[in-house]
């Protein structure tokens, strides 16, 4: 037989409604002692929650969509794998669909959510996504994590490209480089708008003028790295290290320089972003911003349960920061080796 909640709070010498609060983690009115003594009671009894009686209480199903444009993604099954944690610590289960980057599939999908009675729906990298009239018909609340195009979500959970693209040109400069080239995204996706915002901020806190050629757009494809890189050579004042928007076209940026006879990074510089597995595999490793996958999926779950809950912010935004790796591909120049040296 299935333990009960008032099993429980007979075995714990507490009400019932303890226990509950207890369980749910929703209340700082259960002291810490008395919560850790219930959770171990309820684990060490198998105690398991009857969702259906908890959610004809409060009119809830807890479990929460997910709509996945690419399922394939590199970064999308991080991105899940924290969203599927965060819930499953406060008891919601998860139901995952793909969007296919179609308006009419999502339209479709949304409209099978909602008629299996889930709580909320979180997007899951959408390349466009903005107000969602359904959902805001039906009442139902989501948030939008990882946006690839598109407008202003109401509750979305970001990378902030901004900053990571400052502590990745910070490095260089640190480094004592001073002509920096920039392989960006494509135009107008939002994280290559803000990470060349923050590449541009780096050099002007060092007073560094920001010179348009030494810029150039890729399309995240290492062969665009490999272009890109092979047109900053030919420059007059070629750059003495390059940064590129993702890993990807880093190592692009690598296999041009070392195809010029040049050894990375003795005579160039590379600093990636995304932390790829092939930043750690490849010859040099790549030094590298992270991207902080798992966080941000474990922000727009944390994001989603508050707005269920009362008192919930009508628009909120969330940028979560990545961190530096640094590894074999950055260097100082050679007149600064030679000068600290």
């Amino acid at each position: 037989m299935p333990v009960t909640l008032q099993e429980l709070a007979e075995a714990a010498g507490v009400s019932v409604a303890t226990v509950s609060r207890a369980l749910s983690k929703s209340s700082h009115r259960v002291k810490d002692a008395t919560q850790q003594r219930i959770m171990a009671l309820a684990q060490e009894r198998g105690y398991r929650p009857n969702l259906m009686a908890r959610g004809l209480r409060t009119e809830q199903s807890f479990t929460i969509g997910m709509i996945v444009d690419n399922i394939i993604s590199p970064f999308t099954p991080t991105i899940i794998r924290g969203i599927q944690d965060h819930l499953a610590e406060h008891h919601y289960f998860s139901i995952i669909t793909n969007g296919d980057s179609d308006p009419d599939v999502e339209n479709e999908v949304m409209h099978r959510l909602i008629s299996r009675s889930i709580d909320g729906i979180i997007f899951v990298e959408p390349w466009m996504r903005g107000r969602s009239p359904v959902l805001d018909v039906e009442h139902k609340p989501y948030v939008v994590v990882h946006r690839l195009l598109g407008g202003t979500a109401r509750h979305m959970v970001m990378v902030d490209d901004q900053y990571g693209a400052h502590i990745a040109v910070e490095h260089l400069l640190n480094l004592g480089h001073r002509t920096i080239g920039f392989i960006n995204g494509p135009r107008g996706w939002e994280s290559a708008v803000n990470r060349l915002i923050g590449y541009r901020f780096g050099l002007a806190e060092h007073g560094i003028a920001y010179a348009p050629a030494l810029v150039r757009d890729g399309d995240w494809e290492l062969e665009s790295g490999y272009a890109a890189t092979v047109a900053l050579m030919l420059l007059p004042e070629r750059p003495t290290a390059i940064f590129a928007a993702n890993d990807l076209m880093a190592l692009g940026a690598i296999y041009a320089a070392q195809d010029a006879g040049l050894q990375v990074p003795r005579d160039l510089a590379v600093v990636g972003y995304d932390d790829r597995e092939l930043a750690r595999l490849s010859r040099p490793t790549i030094t590298t911003v992270t991207l902080p996958c798992y966080e941000m999926g474990r922000a727009a779950a944390t994001m989603l349960l508050q707005l269920l809950g009362p008192g919930a912010a009508e628009d909120a935004a969330m940028a979560i920061q990545g961190t530096l790796i640094v590894r074999q591909s950055s260097g100082a120049p050679e007149g600064h080796r030679r000068l600290v040296s």
